[in-house]
């Protein structure tokens, strides 16, 4: 079983119902699938690649030094047969538009910022369709992540690497979550694989697969849809070979967003009654960070006794 790979170049031509239908099927029965010819250059995702991987050697003893690689070595040296099932093996950094950025390799600024520009428009061309395959009126999703247009959207990107690790048997490598907030827009590794995700109790590969953009919907789309597009559980199991690198970006709701089921335009159906409670997108990242590895409905609870 493999993970949808869908076409979007074709939503421009004679397929277009076809490959609507096909994204649908992707948020509603998996929460996971790859875009192929999405307009995002190739020649700018080799440079993306290449800076991104540049970055990392320089931080590469760092990551050396971390909590990770310090606990694994204390508990090879113990040899107790305990694992190291709470700390993820991965060096990460995060950009978003107010925060100090990378200056070395010196072509990372400008590069990752024509990346961001480039990929914040397919992620807000991706909720146009959700918006149009859920039955919501146009600029409905960035409407509601925006707090009714008063507050800007949170949008950030997270550079990571999974490098090689020593001691498959005691580490997992990223631990299975769902995402918090909207709609994630991941630049992956078109080598090394390791990415997983939950599909009908099974661990399904998210095969690499060169210049694609892996798509996956988080907790707050599955609210604003009333339980239609699941968040779906992932987690990145570490290797012995190879350093997976993964740029993910999250076009996210505001912190003051008020969240809540999403009503469909123009219907003649009744309303389904709302599956999920109201709430600011701030206080349920309160809730998340406290408990972003345990099941997911007790947030949407703890988040509605706020």
């Amino acid at each position: 079983m493999a993970i949808p790979v869908i076409d979007f170049s074709k939503l421009d031509g004679e397929e277009r119902a076809e490959t609507m239908a096909r994204i649908a099927n992707g948020c509603e029965e998996w929460g996971f699938f790859q875009l192929v010819n999405h307009g995002i250059p190739v020649e700018l995702l080799e440079r993306v690649k290449k800076v991104c991987s540049e970055c990392y050697r320089l931080r590469e003893e760092r990551f050396k030094r971390s909590k990770p690689v310090q606990l694994l070595d204390e508990l090879v040296k113990e040899g107790e047969g305990q694992r190291l099932d709470n700390v993820d093996w991965e060096d990460v950094f995060l950009l978003h538009d107010d925060n100090e950025w990378p200056s070395n390799p010196p072509e990372f600024k400008e590069t990752m910022k024509e990346y961001r520009e480039a990929i914040r428009k397919l992620a807000e061309r991706m909720m146009e369709i959700m918006d149009e395959n859920l039955g919501f009126e146009k600029g409905c999703i960035k409407k509601a992540f925006s707090g009714d247009g008063q507050h800007p959207p949170f949008f950030g990107t997270k550079v990571s690497h999974y490098p090689p690790c020593p001691r498959l048997d005691l580490v997992k490598g990223l631990r299975a979550h769902t995402d918090a907030g909207g709609v994630i827009l991941l630049f992956q590794d078109d080598q090394v694989g390791g990415l997983q995700m939950l599909k009908d109790g099974q661990w399904i590969d998210v095969q690499p697969l060169a210049n694609a953009i892996v798509i996956n919907t988080g907790d707050q789309i599955e609210v604003l849809s009333n339980g239609r597009y699941k968040s779906a559980w992932h987690r990145v199991l570490a290797t012995s070979h190879g350093n997976r690198r993964s740029i993910a970006s999250f076009y996210n709701p505001s912190v003051e967003a008020t969240i809540a089921p999403a009503a469909a335009a123009a219907t003649t159906e009744e309303a389904a009654p709302a599956l999920y409670p109201k709430f600011l997108f701030g206080d349920y990242m309160d809730v998340y960070v406290k408990q972003k590895y345990e099941p997911k409905e007790p947030r949407f609870e703890a988040v509605k006794a706020i």
